[in-house]
């Protein structure tokens, strides 16, 4: 049997494997920073929402990487699954979630497969005109992994809060380098995702970017800054309120914008219903919406006297926001286009 062949066959197995694996696995939560119910399994439990490794996910993943100097091929990468040789620089990328597709984009790279969350199935709007066409290979609950052999891909990106139980079949098809998890490590899984491309020093670079943006922002805003409640509708009828140890926490952080004490907390999100919308109030309140409006209680929360009585809302200060970047975004680009719109309702 040919090298190619065998390759084939065992690529195969794999897919069958993990496709088995698949079907024995529960949901990880597609709604962006990962707060959903986590599937079997305790590499998935520890760090999902609540889980052991939760608040330790963004110092263990900023040690992870690689020894190898800028251009030096093959490389080694340490990541959450253990270690990955990729032998020469990665043409072919697959990302499993959107974190990881607004990393390589902004490094340039086009991926050409993409595993979309299901409130978003589209190619999000702020990436598409440097996104290129990416093939879909499922949802990021739901990964099609002949889809996934099919694109002959040469490195996939993911995170082991999403794909732990598919890892072992993803890692037969090509050199696969998982983060921990996506949300408040964005940072983290943006710098790890650039060793594997050979990247580090572009990412670097729009990192320190970030950074002057987020930092012209606390100075532009003053020493008597508003306080900012973060709202979001979901699929399941829930509310969620979000905290510090999420993607638009670290960004408020970052700017030293203040929360609401029920948000200043180190977890993704405080969890409230329609009847207790009252408790989302602040000086400014950003709503966003995860999926189809119509399938959420934001008509019915709104649409309660409590959120009419609201001090942002009587103020004119609540906003809706796109969901795609605010909380699905998960990576510097929409950062960048966060801290823009930020500017935009409290400095200008």
């Amino acid at each position: 049997m040919s090298v190619r062949r065998r390759h084939t066959a065992v690529v195969a197995l794999a897919v069958a494997a993990g496709l088995s694996l698949a079907a024995c696995a529960g949901s990880s939560g597609g709604s962006g920073d990962g707060g959903g119910t986590a599937a079997k399994g305790k590499d998935k439990q520890s760090v999902a929402k609540g889980g052991k490794d939760f608040g330790s996910a963004a110092d263990k993943t900023a040690a992870m990487g690689t020894d190898a100097k800028a251009g030096q091929w093959p490389r080694t990468v340490t990541h959450a699954m253990g270690t990955t040789v990729i032998k020469a620089r990665p043409t072919r990328v697959v990302v499993l979630d959107v974190g990881e597709l607004d990393n390589v984009v902004s490094l340039g790279v086009k991926p050409v497969g993409y595993a979309p969350s299901e409130g978003s199935p589209e190619l999000p709007s702020y990436l598409r005109k440097d996104g290129g066409k990416p093939a879909s290979v499922g949802t990021i609950n739901s990964l099609n992994l002949e889809a996934v052999a099919g694109l002959h891909p040469d490195l996939i990106l993911g995170s082991r809060l999403r794909a732990a139980p598919q890892y072992a079949a993803l890692s037969k098809i090509a050199p696969t380098v998982f983060s921990i998890r996506p949300g408040f490590t964005w940072k983290q899984n943006y710098l790890l995702n650039a060793a594997a491309l050979d990247k580090t020093a572009e990412a670097r670079a729009k990192l320190a970017d970030y950074d002057r943006r987020v930092k012209a922002l606390d100075t532009a805003l003053g020493a008597h800054k508003p306080v900012v409640s973060m709202v979001r509708y979901m699929q399941d009828g829930k509310t969620r309120l979000y905290g510090n140890a999420s993607f638009i926490g670290t960004i408020l952080k970052d700017a030293g914008i203040p929360r609401p004490k029920n948000q200043d907390i180190d977890d993704l999100a405080a969890e409230i219903s329609a009847e207790n919308i009252d408790q989302a109030d602040g000086d400014y309140i950003f709503t966003g919406v995860y999926g189809d409006p119509g399938t959420t209680d934001k008509a019915r929360a709104q649409s309660n006297p409590l959120w009419k009585n609201l001090r942002a809302v009587k103020a004119g200060h609540a906003f809706d926001v796109p969901d795609e970047t605010w909380y699905l975004g998960l990576g510097v680009t929409a950062a960048d286009q966060v801290v823009a719109d930020l500017a935009r309702y409290l400095a200008g």
